[in-house]
């Protein structure tokens, strides 16, 4: 990925703090999803009193991209921290890497994690979720 996409996407993310909503943990994250067209789509945490309806960034930009028709993704940006301060980095949860699972390429999506424009790494998402379950284990065989 170039620098100036991966700055793009730190910057985005970084930016998404802004709108995060954590009463509760106080603890913000901003992700900014990168779709193969170009397109970025931004999330960010969402607290809920009740806890379960809480959404995480990624989530949040994935469904927002997802729900406006975008189903193939090149890479994402997540940043956070304890009230908004970037101290270390902000890996995905379970739930998800299992999203990303579900709309991109494990050899391929890369996950930039960052706590400011020049202090980032990237991984793929098969380094994050090895032997991830996807679509393809559903997928019917000749022999069953």
């Amino acid at each position: 990925m170039e620098q100036e996409t991966i700055r793009t996407l730190i910057e985005t993310a970084v930016h998404q703090l802004n709108f995060s909503y954590a009463p509760y943990s106080g603890f913000h994250v901003g992700a900014a999803l990168l779709a193969e067209s170009g397109a970025l789509y931004t999330g960010c945490n969402i607290e809920n009193a009740a806890y379960t309806p809480c959404n995480c960034a990624e989530r949040t930009a994935f469904f927002k991209a997802v729900s406006e028709g975008v189903r193939s993704f090149r890479a994402i940006c997540i940043v956070g921290g304890a009230n908004g301060i970037l101290r270390d980095y902000t890996p995905p949860c379970g739930v998800c890497r299992q999203v990303m699972m579900e709309f991109c390429d494990p050899e391929t999506f890369e996950i930039v994690l960052a706590t400011s424009p020049t202090d980032y790494r990237i991984f793929r998402l098969k380094d994050l979720l090895p032997m991830g379950f996807g679509p393809a284990n559903l997928e019917q065989t000749s022999g069953v």
